[in-house]
Order: C-alpha cells, then sequence, then structure tokens
C-alpha cells in the first residue's frame, strides 16, 4: 500500500471526444476515490496509437483529456494526473508481461475482435497485445482497486491472470487488483442502434453525446433517439432504447426505475426524452466551463503534466525495478 492507503489506477484514451458514457461509466465516479484512496489517473496516450492518429491532433486531445479529469472534479494535489508516454515504465513492464501471456487468452478478447472488424486495414500486433499494456499499466502501482465500465472487465480479469501467473514463478511480486464496476451507468448504448454500446469514435454523430457537446445539441440528440412502438415509459425486455434513456436519467439523477416510470406515469416519449436531454445538459454545463478555463492555461496543463509524471515515476520504478530483479536482468544502479 502506498501512505497507508489502497491504490486505484484509471486511465482513458485521448482518442477522440469523449463521451458521457466515458463520463458516467468513468470519469464522474474517479473524484469519489481519492479520499479513500491513493488515485493514479492515466491519459493512455500510448493505446491509443494502435489506431492511426493525427499527431497534431492525439497531442491537442491529450490535453483534453487532461482538462477534462480535472473539470469532472479530479484534484491534482490529491490524484495523480499524469500522460502515459511521460512514464516510460509502462512500456517496460509490458514487455516483461507479454512473456507472461497465452496467445489464446489474447485472441480471445472480445474489443480486438470489435476493432479488428473495424480497422480490417490495420489489425497491428499492438492492436493484439494491447491489453497487456492495460495489465503494465495497472500492476505498475500496485493497484488494489480499478474503476472501469462493465465493457473493460474482461481485460481486468486478463489482467488478474497474467499478475497471478508471475506471482506463481515469482512470489509477492504484484498485487492482484480487483475491477470497481458502478451500478448505474455500467453501459451507456448507442442512441441510435441501443443495443450498441455508445462509442465516441461512431461515425453517426447522432449516436452519441459529447460532453463538450452545447446545451441545444444535447437535447436534439436525445430527441431523435431511437425507441420504439410503445408509449409507456417502463423499463423492460425488448425496450433497449427505453431502457437505455432509463439509465441516463437513472445516473443523473440518482432515481430508480420505479421512481422514474411513477414520474412520467402518463406521459409520452417525447416529454420523457426532452427530461432526459435537459438533466444531461445540466450537469455538462459546469464541466465545459471548466474545461474551458483549463485549456486556456496550457502552462498550467503542462505543469500537472510534469509533476503527475514525476510521482507517477517514483511508484512505477519502484515496481519495475523489483520485476527486473525476479526476472535475472542485471541492474546498474
Amino acid at each position: 500500500m502506498i501512505q497507508d492507503k489502497k491504490v486505484s489506477f484509471s486511465g482513458v484514451q485521448p482518442s477522440g471526444n469523449l463521451s458521457i458514457g466515458n463520463y458516467l461509466g468513468a470519469i464522474r465516479n474517479f473524484s469519489a476515490f481519492s479520499e479513500q484512496y491513493k488515485c493514479f489517473y492515466c491519459v493512455v496516450d500510448a493505446h491509443a496509437i494502435t489506431v492511426r492518429q493525427v499527431p497534431a491532433d492525439l497531442r491537442r486531445r491529450t490535453y483534453e483529456t487532461l482538462s477534462l479529469y480535472m473539470a469532472c472534479g479530479l484534484d491534482p494535489e490529491k490524484n495523480t494526473l499524469y500522460v502515459q508516454s511521460h512514464v516510460p515504465a509502462h512500456a517496460e513492464l509490458a514487455w516483461a508481461l507479454n512473456c507472461f501471456t497465452m496467445f489464446g487468452e489474447l485472441s480471445r478478447m472480445t474489443q480486438f475482435k470489435d476493432k479488428s472488424a473495424k480497422h480490417s486495414d490495420n489489425i497491428n500486433a499492438g492492436l493484439f497485445t494491447y491489453p497487456v499494456l492495460m495489465a503494465a499499466d495497472i500492476l505498475l502501482y500496485q493497484t488494489d482497486v480499478v474503476p472501469v465500465g462493465i465493457d473493460q472487465k474482461q481485460h481486468v480479469e486478463l489482467c488478474r491472470d497474467i499478475a497471478t501467473r508471475f506471482n506463481n514463478v515469482f512470489p509477492d511480486t504484484f498485487t492482484i487488483p480487483e475491477p470497481i464496476i458502478p451500478k448505474t451507468g455500467m453501459k451507456i448504448m448507442s442512441l441510435v442502434e441501443p443495443t450498441k454500446k455508445m462509442s465516441k469514435s461512431d461515425e453517426n454523430t447522432n449516436a452519441v453525446v459529447y460532453i463538450l457537446d452545447d446545451r441545444d445539441t444535447i437535447i436534439r440528440k436525445f430527441k431523435r433517439a431511437v425507441t420504439d412502438s410503445d408509449t409507456c415509459v417502463r423499463y423492460a425486455e425488448g425496450k433497449d432504447g427505453i431502457n437505455n434513456l432509463m439509465n441516463i436519467y437513472a445516473t443523473f439523477t440518482g432515481k430508480t426505475h420505479e421512481e422514474i416510470e411513477r414520474e412520467f406515469d402518463g406521459k409520452g416519449y417525447g416529454e420523457f426524452k426532452l427530461a432526459v436531454g435537459e438533466v444531461c445538459a445540466d450537469a455538462m454545463q459546469p464541466v465545459q466551463q471548466k474545461f474551458a478555463a483549463y485549456m486556456s492555461d496550457k502552462a498550467y496543463l503542462e505543469s500537472v503534466m510534469k509533476k503527475g509524471a514525476e510521482e507517477a515515476s517514483y511508484y512505477a520504478r519502484k515496481t519495475l525495478s523489483k520485476v527486473h530483479k525476479k526476472l535475472g536482468f542485471v541492474s546498474l544502479r
């Protein structure tokens, strides 16, 4: 443990405009951990390059993601906020862990199959092995808990398997992390195809609500959300569109599905969709204002990056040195 606290780690890719799925499923929940845990929050830019990036866009989005972290309530004085590529130990540990990861395990990863289908012209080795880099991200800090959306649970389970396999050969090297998945907002679905997860990279912009969308755009997207031929706001099998909207409304308001059903009893889908859009827009407004303030001060953002990288590197090198010693690497330090 670090400073008598258990450790929490999480990371977000700077690969696109973050969605309310990222916000509800992960980022919004991060700030609650800082009192109980020593928290490491990483902008995982190395993960982003498994898909071709425009360099200038990646740099801009790295600043934006850090700004969004802070705009969503992460205090850099209470949390370690940093950029993955600023801490080379992530890549170094990933190579060692690659040698303790089975080919068959990686070939079963659902996200590899999904991304391979989307990027069939660029099925690179990094895309295949990036769950190992994710395991390195987590294990470097002797992480106890990993707050993730349900779609990332498979990767945390693989991380646990890799750590256990390494510990079986070299005992007491890694802490075995536990995933923490929020009960509501676990998986926000597309507004156009509610059987699919909402993706920030969706080509159909009406399918996804971005954290930085203006109020009118947010409300318009929810008004156009796909529902069904029924008119009753109720949570039930086969009502994927309404179920998704109810989950979003529940996560923003803290209300149960039963309370939502009573609130909109006798009211149509139109009124409900407007209410979901308004509660979302209300929640995003203060985030957007803080984001704009942070983005206007590049020097401050870089000072946060530098401070975070120095602190993260201190803890990361301790784990990496232990791994190198156990593997038999010669140290010159």
